[in-house]
């Protein structure tokens, strides 16, 4: 029985691993995409999201272009010299329209 080069190389396992847990990171990245509907993010479009809206930990997320802003409403943003503040909330009925009632 003959072997071969590739038969006596203990280092070619590696490989196969190496190729082995790239697809499996990039069938993890598309499942996290598709479980959190953040398909948005990889479209041309331009959108604006809003995480957990009405909390202290709310964040405004916008997507012009190619550039993501991210914008946490507070009292006092001393790092970004920007204020804000709740000044409303916003329903959205079933025919589309939306309304806005002020607090």
């Amino acid at each position: 029985m003959l072997r071969t080069q590739e038969d006596s190389d203990p280092l070619s396992v590696l490989t196969n691993l190496f190729d082995v847990s790239m697809v499996f990171a990039v069938a993890l990245m598309v499942a996290l995409v598709t479980r959190y509907k953040m398909n948005e993010v990889f479209s041309k479009d331009d959108f604006t999201m809003v995480k957990n809206p009405g909390t202290e930990q709310m964040e405004i997320i916008t997507k012009k272009g190619e550039k993501i802003e991210k914008y946490k409403p507070s009292e006092d943003d001393e790092k970004s010299g920007t204020r804000g503040k709740k000044v409303g909330v916003a329903y959205q009925l079933d025919d589309g329209q939306i309304i806005y009632v002020p607090e």
